[in-house]
């Protein structure tokens, strides 16, 4: 994928989230956008993870299935990443894309994560 597939993606969620969830005070309105933005930027998290992975392992990656193979991957080389990654899960893709949650603080904590998770990489 790389850096600016990486970057792309968490501008577009922030573009989403600017243009189209209609913050009002500590909550957005409109759930539906409220997902699709949280479900780009926690794509972006996965993307950075792989990444990772991708330097760590060499030809010896193979993309991890599930959030489990993810941890479990993560785990052996970085716990500062795991626990961006479980932030990123918990926030963005339970909170943000599953629930729908109307919370800023929620979502904004959540692309915090990201961020973190891709100063790492660089």
């Amino acid at each position: 994928m790389g850096y600016h597939e990486i970057n792309r993606y968490l501008a577009n969620a922030r573009e989403i989230l600017t243009t189209k969830a209609q913050k009002e005070g500590n909550e957005y309105r409109d759930i539906k956008y409220v997902q699709m933005a949280s479900g780009t930027a926690y794509n972006a998290a996965l993307m950075i993870v792989n990444e990772y992975l991708r330097k760590k392992e060499g030809i010896k990656f193979v993309k991890p299935k599930s959030i489990e193979d993810y941890r479990n991957s993560v785990r052996k080389y970085n716990k500062t990443m795991l626990s961006y990654l479980n932030e990123t899960y918990d926030t963005l893709h339970l909170a943000g894309y599953y629930h729908g949650t109307p919370s800023v603080r929620t979502i904004r904590d959540g692309l915090e994560a990201t961020r973190k998770m891709l100063a790492i990489i660089e």
